[in-house]
């Protein structure tokens, strides 16, 4: 009999310390994939916890029993693998759940290659959870032969069935302008509603079309740019040249220490490029001519007025398309940015026929230096790219009293508002709950609140970036959190109200989130890594992105069940 029970006692402890480890691994794997790194390092991290652990519990009296504990814990590299899979699929069964509960969603599809020349289709879903809106990677579809319209419809739509995700409360879809997306007739977003046979809300991400606007400038500006390219490359190409050029710098104390090398595929770069090269100008035409480097156009003082006035304009386009990235921010503020720059082109263009140059300080310090500027010319640049703007974001303008709706719904005529999209919502159920609702002032006053809490937010960031503290900026409230705060407070009896609201709330003004993901991919998925299978990089992006955590306890149950056998 003591010996059964002996038997038992010894069975509950090995299952203790094998759940404890087994979890540990969990954990370990999740901090290897959340910070980009190959599998392989979990035989690292454990070699270096034991070798740590080593002098950290030295006066331990049950310090063998901790390292044992830890050399005992699973981290090879395939073991980190099927943990990172088995996590991810635990995700997705998380975010299915919320999705399918939730009373609209909306996605955001984007395409990308990867190192291997795939094209992977990243699909994100927006939806309002019971704790509040979330932007969610559902999926990094492989396609690996044709990259048609119907190619990519029919692999969002078997990824959506196989996952048994719901395609009923389905209200938005934005993409890029890329024809396969946008094809009037054999465009993803087309035969996607052709599929459904409903109409949805579809949008072309605001960034793309903010970045065809801004590469409207005269020829004459964006040879500027290639100019000053040809000189940096010279400049730092070659390591000589290189630490020459910053040894001269650091003698002249210039305000910076070198210059910038240009990425063409990321807009924010080309301000920042050509602002420290127009700083660093005289610096620059010293060292060219030390090296017997002969370029013209830094004599010319028509190439240099427009030198300076790319450098002003470039940084006003920075800070719209900074304004325009990030999570939390709704569609109406999108909109509502790319409105208000294009009446900041009127201001700029004033500025300019004024000659006052207000907004123009590297074009206003050439000025100073004794120099004509030619304001017909740049002010015809400015009115090029304004009628670029007012050309584009139709599908936003036409939807702006149905964006506005979650933050301002008293104030919209409910027949104004786009209801093909919402087939879960009854327009004359809307209409007389916007009439019940209207002189009730315990939920007037919800919505009062709400204005100002955002008027108040817009208030202190303006404060903080002006000061430059960006951390801070981060730190603010989200306004989609906001507008869910608010109208979660709603009492269910204006549920079509709350389900306008809340399918308004999830639609993508943008697939910034989408770039973001395959910037993670490249850097997952690189020359050392290029074999990741499918099913593993589509794993680790899940594991990084992912604002949920895995349950571990039913993970580490799983995996106990499979050893018991």
């Amino acid at each position: 009999m003591r010996k059964a029970e002996a038997s038992r006692s010894h069975f509950k402890k090995w299952i203790k310390t094998a759940n404890s480890t087994t979890c540990a691994s969990f954990v370990a794997t999740q901090e290897i994939i959340k910070h980009g790194k190959p599998f392989t390092d979990g035989d690292y991290l454990k070699e270096t916890f034991v070798k740590i652990s080593e002098h950290l519990f030295s006066d331990f009296r049950n310090k063998d029993e901790i390292l044992q504990k830890i050399k005992d814990m699973p981290l090879s590299a395939k073991t980190v693998q099927d943990r990172t899979v088995k996590m991810a699929e635990n995700v997705t069964r998380q975010q299915i759940e919320d999705i399918n509960s939730a009373l609209a969603y909306a996605i955001a599809c984007d395409a990308s290659k990867d190192k291997n020349d795939i094209e992977q289709i990243a699909l994100f879903c927006r939806y309002v959870s019971a704790t509040g809106p979330q932007e969610e990677m559902i999926d990094l579809i492989p396609l690996k032969g044709q990259t048609r319209g119907e190619d990519i419809c029919e692999a969002v739509l078997d990824c959506l069935r196989n996952k048994e995700i719901k395609t009923t409360h389905l209200v938005s879809v934005a993409t890029d302008g890329a024809p396969c997306m946008t094809g009037a007739q054999k465009g993803f977003v087309t035969l996607l509603q052709k599929s459904l046979d409903r109409k949805l809300l579809t949008f072309h991400c605001i960034l793309h079309q903010e970045a065809l606007c801004a590469q409207t400038f005269p020829p004459e500006c964006t040879e500027v740019m290639d100019v000053v390219i040809q000189i940096v490359n010279k400049i730092m190409a070659k390591g000589l040249n290189h630490r020459q050029f910053r040894s001269l710098l650091d003698e002249m104390d210039t305000k910076y220490s070198d210059l910038l090398l240009h990425n063409k595929v990321r807009w924010l770069s080309r301000g920042e490029v050509l602002k420290r090269f127009a700083a660093c100008l005289e610096e620059v035409k010293t060292f060219l001519s030390s090296k017997g480097l002969t370029f013209p156009e830094l004599e010319q003082p028509e190439w240099l007025e427009k030198l300076h006035f790319m450098v002003d304009m470039t940084a006003h386009l920075n800070t719209l398309n900074t304004s325009l990235q990030g999570k939390g921010g709704t569609a109406l503020h999108l909109l509502e940015e790319v409105l208000g720059f294009e009446r900041k082109l009127t201001v700029l263009a004033k500025d300019l026929e004024r000659l006052a140059l207000h907004h123009f300080p590297s074009l206003r310090e050439y000025q100073q230096g004794g120099n004509v500027i030619n304001t017909q010319y740049l002010q015809s640049a400015i009115t090029a790219m304004q009628a670029s703007f007012g050309k584009r974001f139709c599908e936003f303008r036409e939807e702006k009293n149905t964006l506005s709706f979650p933050v301002t719904p008293l104030s919209i005529d409910p027949s104004l508002l786009n209801m093909t999209a919402f087939p879960g919502v009854s327009q004359p159920d809307l209409e007389m709950e916007l009439a019940d609702i209207a002189d009730k002032d315990i939920w007037v006053s919800k919505f009062k609140s709400l204005t100002a809490d955002l008027e108040n937010v817009c208030h202190q960031k303006a404060v903080l970036a002006q000061n430059h503290k960006w951390s801070e900026v981060a730190n603010l409230p989200k306004q989609d959190k906001l507008v869910f705060k608010t109208w979660n407070a709603i009492p269910d009896s204006y549920i079509n109200m709350k389900r306008y609201a809340f399918g308004v709330l999830a639609i993508f003004g943008s697939t910034y989130i989408c770039e973001q993901v395959f910037s993670n991919m490249n850097f997952i998925k690189n020359k050392h890594r290029s074999r990741l299978t499918d099913v593993s990089l589509r794993s680790c992006l899940k594991m990084k992105v992912t604002s949920y955590s895995p349950d571990m306890k039913t993970l580490c149950g799983e995996v106990q069940e499979q050893k018991s056998h």
